[in-house]
């Protein structure tokens, strides 16, 4: 009878080992639903980018507004009938 319980003792050793310290133990699968759940908010973030990006690219494929909006903007362009003003503030000025 002492043999039974401690071979059963050795079992509840081995299985309480695998579940706290060896392969697919409570601590791996906490970490690794930690890992999912930030690689989740990641790509969420990546889908509102890719919308934004998807939208720009529509919009400059169909409308010359925005064409116009990135020439005045990056390129600082302006149309034949415009006058370009440039404010500029007394020195030490902070806008």
């Amino acid at each position: 009878m002492k043999w039974v319980t401690g071979l059963l003792v050795v079992l509840l050793l081995g299985l309480q080992y695998k579940l706290w310290i060896g392969e697919g133990s409570v601590a791996e699968v906490w970490q690794l639903r930690q890992t999912l759940e930030a690689q989740r908010a990641e790509n969420e973030e990546l889908r509102y980018r890719n919308a934004a990006l998807d939208a720009e690219v529509t919009d400059l494929k169909t409308g010359l507004d925005a064409i116009e909006e990135r020439a005045r903007r990056e390129l600082g362009m302006i149309r034949r009938d415009e006058t370009f003003f440039q404010v500029v503030g007394r020195p030490g000025e902070t806008p």
